[in-house]
């Protein structure tokens, strides 16, 4: 029975991102494409039947599809210079789970699924959770198809391009429907687990969260000739945003607010830039707090672009509200795993849109350093291990239980 490890060890040279460190996988791009490869291999090597929704999410059954099944998995993509352990390690400890399984003879009396999300992350489009919100129906198809990347091309193009016909991109109920209860495994991003000494543990609760993105509009121009009070320049008012954020989210209790991608056109070292975008990343307890939050930075960011005499245009790209697990599910699994700590968390995750239509659950896997998103994230071997042992426990008692 090959382990988690050694499992995630095969990926190591995928993806990898030299210059940012990390890797860099990001959705229908030629590091995905090696993913699906390798994830497609390793499933239909342990008998499973390998399938693509429309989505261009991946299926692996134990079993024939089927009503009331048991759904685990997660996603292989990566934000832009990420860790090894986001996504992977609950797709690689899905398959051991279902070695273990195996091994000990076991025999589901309910369908099992082993799923991978598509672009999870929102590193290439934009929109985070992208495969799980187009399967669930939580995000209109035609926008999904009009996404564009970086580089200009759109989600059409680039499903179109991995195989996938667009046309076809959008809710599927009936695969929903087939799902009885999703339980997905995740390295914590945070330190929750570390400072309860707990290898493992249940979710309670995602943050309402979601992506902004902000333009400023003002006048390029010569960086040398022209004079500092006939300057309309809309890096002035994208820096207030900034400073804006941080202020504001540290007024309201749990909250956070980030500013990680700022791109000026023309983008020249000696350019006043034409435009500024910016895009803001918030999250606080409640829907209330964050669209409040949202709020009042975009209030500073528009008094601060008029100053300057500047415009700003603001476009949410995706919201989700704050996601309380089922509780039966949470403490079912908290008592199987002898009181397993429940925690929330304030990264957004596939089973947070599930959860909307499906009983579901989560379990993390301690990481001792609480980075993630960036190459420190980690999680040890013997963690990643007892992450295996606890979702196949759990696999185990939900194959032949109702959920």
């Amino acid at each position: 029975m090959t382990t988690a490890t050694a499992l995630l060890e095969t990926l190591a040279d995928v993806g990898v991102d030299r210059l940012r460190g990390g890797y860099s996988r990001h959705g229908f791009d030629r590091a995905d494409a090696e993913l699906r490869e390798w994830f497609t291999a390793e499933a239909t090597a342990r008998g499973l039947d390998v399938s693509t929704d429309r989505n261009g999410n991946l299926w692996a059954w134990w079993g024939t599809p089927g009503p009331n099944a048991v759904v685990t998995g997660s996603h292989l993509d990566s934000v832009p210079g990420g860790g090894a352990f986001d996504g992977p390690l609950g797709v690689v400890a899905a398959l051991s789970a279902l070695d273990a399984l195996r091994a000990e003879g076991f025999r589901p009396t309910r369908p099992l699924a082993v799923v991978v999300f598509a672009e999870e992350e929102g590193g290439r489009f934009g929109v985070p959770c992208l495969g799980s919100r187009l399967l669930a129906g939580t995000l209109d198809a035609d926008r999904a198809r009009n996404l564009k990347d970086a580089d200009g091309t759109t989600l059409a193009e680039a499903v179109r391009a991995a195989g996938l016909d667009p046309r076809w991109l959008g809710p599927e109920p009936e695969l929903v429907s087939r799902i009885g209860c999703f339980v997905e495994l995740h390295v914590e991003q945070g330190r929750g687990l570390a400072d309860l000494d707990a290898p493992v543990g249940v979710a309670s609760s995602i943050l309402a969260h979601g992506r902004w993105r902000l333009t400023f509009h003002g006048e390029g121009n010569h960086a040398g000739a022209t004079p500092l009070a006939d300057r309309r320049d809309p890096m002035v008012p994208a820096a207030s945003l900034v400073l804006a954020a941080r202020r504001v989210a540290g007024s309201v209790p749990g909250a956070r607010a980030t500013v990680g991608r700022l791109v000026p056109t023309p983008g020249g070292t000696n350019v006043i830039p034409s435009t500024v975008d910016v895009w803001l990343d918030a999250r606080a307890p409640g829907d209330a707090d964050t669209r409040h939050l949202v709020d009042d930075v975009v209030a500073a960011a528009r008094e601060a672009a008029e100053a300057e005499g500047c415009t700003v245009t603001v476009r949410e790209e995706s919201y989700g509200d704050t996601v309380i697990f089922d509780g039966g599910l949470r403490d079912e699994l908290t008592s199987l795993l002898g009181g397993a700590p429940a925690l929330p968390t304030g990264a957004g995750h596939d089973a947070g849109v599930l959860a909307g239509r499906v009983p579901t659950a989560m379990l993390f896997v301690r990481n001792p350093t609480g980075v993630s998103h960036a190459p420190a994230e980690h999680a040890e071997p013997d963690d990643c291990e007892a992450g295996v042992a606890a979702l196949a426990r759990v696999l185990t008692h939900l194959a032949g239980a109702p959920c």
